[in-house]
């Protein structure tokens, strides 16, 4: 199985060095480490990392909240934004921008790693190339065939996948369930 890469989103040299380190550390691959938002797409240009974690305050005009923006929006690049700020305005600007989580600096090595696994853990389903969608259930992926789901219900953050022979529970919106199934003239 290969290592889940990230790519680390940092302008302040210390603490980026110590943040690849922590994630060497867990066992996960350093995509890149780079200090603002044009560095950011130059790097993910070539290969895109399985995740991201973003300072919101960098180097140059952009800021780490319109780079999220362009993850979610172009890239589908899941991330999480690292950062010291947490007033109101940053909170709601974030929100907009659908991070998979928002760990507050400064933070231990604890808290990065029970995120990432928390961030990796909700990427539980995914579509294939194969066609299908797979949820997991009792830590087993189980393929689903688009066209065998009756119906989405949702509940919070959480939805109920139906199919003829089962209901399946997964941590995602419907919203998330909706793109992830457009594809396939789900509507």
């Amino acid at each position: 199985m290969s290592q889940q890469s990230i790519l680390v989103v940092e302008d302040e040299p210390i603490i980026a060095d110590d943040i690849a380190t922590s994630l060497e550390a867990f066992g996960y691959r350093v995509h890149d480490v780079v200090g603002n938002v044009a560095a950011a797409l130059d790097s993910i240009a070539q290969k895109l990392p399985d995740l991201a974690l973003v300072d919101i305050n960098l180097e140059g005009e952009k800021s780490g909240i319109e780079l999220g923006q362009q993850f979610h929006s172009h890239y589908k690049l899941p991330f999480m934004y690292i950062t010291s700020y947490f007033d109101e305005e940053t909170i709601n600007s974030v929100k907009k921008t659908h991070p998979l989580a928002y760990i507050i600096k400064p933070f231990d090595d604890r808290d990065l790693r029970v995120n990432l696994e928390l961030a990796f853990a909700k990427q539980q389903v995914q579509p294939a190339i194969t066609g299908k969608f797979f949820v997991k259930q009792n830590n087993q992926l189980i393929a689903v065939e688009p066209q065998n789901i009756t119906h989405v219900e949702a509940i919070d953050n959480y939805a109920y996948v139906y199919t003829p022979e089962a209901k399946y529970m997964v941590s995602h919106t419907l919203k998330s369930i909706e793109e992830k199934l457009s594809g396939y003239g789900f509507v």
